[in-house]
């Protein structure tokens, strides 16, 4: 069989097409107030506190809002940025780590609520060269309470994509 140089080309293109076509579901870009139900107002999921005297640091005791999840979110794929406090790390990389919305989250200060804290497995482990930076960070997102060795968390993303943050 015989095949001629343009229908050579033709299947060529056709291949070289077919997997972005798979990847063609746009992302939608999320901020972490997107995380808060809607109606829940931020100050609603703050709760009050105790100091632990033996360990010397403040643990916030979160009411019923702090667990309330977004619904529109549940297998939602989505971009967002935020930082990364890692879980699994080895040599290549981070593997798994809590992405927080701010520098220090759960590390030198209370963690915030666990609707603001997501925890992510990545395909591609992320350079631990760049754990400083601010992350975007693309996958699939799910409901998912669930303790980690550094807080509750209330959302888990299986990242696609991670790139840095440009302000």
């Amino acid at each position: 069989m015989i095949v001629s140089r343009r229908k050579l080309l033709t299947i060529a293109a056709a291949g070289a097409v077919l997997p972005r076509a798979a990847l063609a579901e746009k992302a939608r870009e999320i901020t972490w107030d997107d995380l808060i139900p809607p109606g829940v107002p931020y100050s609603e999921i703050i709760g009050e506190g105790e100091m632990d005297e033996r360990n010397d640091i403040w643990r916030p005791i979160f009411d019923s809002n702090a667990t309330k999840l977004n619904p529109a979110l549940d297998g939602a794929y989505i971009k967002m940025p935020g930082f990364i406090i890692p879980i699994d790390l080895t040599s290549a990389g981070v593997n798994s780590f809590v992405l927080v919305p701010y520098t220090g989250a759960c590390i030198h200060t209370p963690p915030p609520p666990p609707n603001q804290l997501v925890f992510v497995t990545t395909i591609t482990p992320w350079p631990s060269d760049n754990l400083w930076d601010a992350v975007w960070v693309t996958g699939r997102m799910q409901h998912d309470l669930q303790t980690t060795e550094v807080a509750q968390t209330g959302y888990v993303l299986e990242a696609a994509f991670m790139e840095v943050y440009v302000w």
